[in-house]
């Protein structure tokens, strides 16, 4: 996944060179406390801070020897230092470095995603304000429902995907936090002050407690929340699927110049980008596991939890910013169909407005039962009749009916099949979700 999907931005972050350049920042800054403390004399730094790189093949080879890849960091660091390398990892173990900077692999993943969350919010609202006013009918149970507004739903994906920008700051916060506590966390050998220079000096807070590692419940709730925001866009990319259905066309892909739908049928026009969403985010929601169950380890630490994080973590973090990007792509190039959309709004020959007769009915007294039973009989004899394309529409079996024409007048009943009646609260929900009811306001 983190090769094949991964954008450049985020490659870079999880790539090897710059894994290890992390590391030597939590050891640089560890050295300067130790500075600052006089434990490291004024030469030595300096020798340190000139000096001190990394070769990422070297690393691997030493560490083809040692089987540790942080010793193997550290060794190739003093072959480039030389005698002031004494100092370097002093009073470390492993998991101060690797988790200190894990924290600022993360802090840099959270940066990237929340930039394509606000890149997506933007063609969510543009669009939104865009199908503000057109029509559409809505369904549930994927059966028409009662009318809509086409925009209302960019509305609803706008204001779930600021949910989502909450969660990641917060997750952002939540893993933004470094330990340099010592083996079991006792700081036996530096001091709880120390670690919180040493985290100052890189942008972090200390955890306030801390085994041999940072407790993976903040990685969890990291993965769980990019696995929320990838349901999002799976969720997003499901509507465009079903909208693309040749029986629906209300909405599509943007079908570029020389792009084919299929080896076998030259017609076709998939939804491949959406469906590749979906897919994508399935793997995004699987790496919860691995976050959850990494969180349980035995004692002070164990490391079964390591080998899974150097899968899901990048790849999760790579996964969720090549769907963002790609969702962001796929909604402001969507080809839209707004006489589709009325067709379909009267496909069912005004069924959709059963439920405002009904209301209108008990409103002059019927009893629910009774007014239900006479809305119901002329809505199931459309039903049963629109297959053979010989029924009347619902609103003429209605103005014959001599119950309901005794309860409502021809203008009440006019009034009640006016679709713009539905959609007469569009601007309130839009001022509610944006703050602004058009784009000039």
């Amino acid at each position: 996944m983190i090769e094949r999907y991964t954008l450049p931005e985020m490659k870079r972050i999880w790539s090897l060179e710059n894994k290890f350049q992390k590391w030597l920042e939590v050891e640089l800054a560890v050295c300067e406390v130790h500075a600052e403390n006089g434990l490291i004399p004024p030469d030595a730094l300096r020798q340190i801070k000139e000096r001190a790189s990394f070769s990422v093949d070297r690393i691997a080879e030493i560490e083809k020897i040692t089987d540790h890849d942080v010793i193997a960091f550290t060794t190739n660091l003093a072959e480039n230092i030389g005698e002031a390398a004494r100092f370097v990892h002093y009073g470390l173990t492993s998991s101060d470095v690797v988790d200190t900077a894990n924290a600022l692999l993360l802090r840099e993943s959270c940066d990237i995603l929340l930039k394509k969350i606000d890149e997506l919010l933007e063609v969510l609202r543009r669009r939104a304000f865009e199908f503000k006013d057109t029509p559409q009918v809505g369904r549930t149970h994927g059966v028409h429902a009662e009318p809509t507004s086409f925009g209302l739903t960019w509305a609803l994906w706008f204001s779930e995907m600021k949910r989502n920008k909450i969660r990641l700051e917060r997750a952002k916060e939540t893993i933004s936090v470094g330990k340099i506590s010592g083996a079991v966390g006792t700081f036996a050998h530096l001091s709880p002050d120390f670690e919180e220079r040493v985290c100052a000096k890189l942008g972090l807070k200390p955890a306030p407690v801390s085994t041999q590692i940072i407790q993976r419940d903040r990685y969890a709730e990291y993965l769980c929340t990019l696995a929320i925001i990838a349901s999002s866009l799976e969720k997003i990319a499901l509507q465009v699927r079903h909208w693309q259905r040749t029986e629906v066309r209300e909405a599509e892909e943007k079908f570029k110049v020389g792009q084919k739908g299929s080896s076998a049928m030259p017609h076709k026009r998939n939804p491949i980008l959406s469906e590749r969403i979906c897919g994508i985010a399935r793997t995004i929601r699987a790496n919860t596991i691995v976050g959850l169950e990494n969180i349980a380890l035995w004692h002070e630490r164990d490391i079964s939890h390591s080998s899974a994080e150097r899968i899901v973590l990048p790849d999760s973090s790579a996964a969720l910013d090549y769907i963002l990007a790609k969702t962001t792509s796929l909604l402001d190039n969507l080809v839209v169909y707004p006489e589709n959309m009325l067709k379909n709004l009267h496909l069912t020959r005004g069924l959709i407005f059963s439920g405002q007769l009904l209301l209108a009915l008990t409103q002059k007294g019927i009893s629910r039962e009774e007014a239900y039973l006479w809305v119901q009989r002329n809505a199931m004899k459309v039903w049963e009749e629109l297959q053979n394309g010989r029924s009347e529409d619902f609103k003429t079996l209605v103005l014959k009916d001599p119950n309901i024409r005794a309860n409502l007048a021809e203008e009440e009943i006019e009034k009640i099949f006016d679709v713009s009646y539905y959609l007469r609260n569009i601007d309130k929900i839009f001022e509610r979700v944006f703050g602004q009811r058009s784009t000039t306001d």
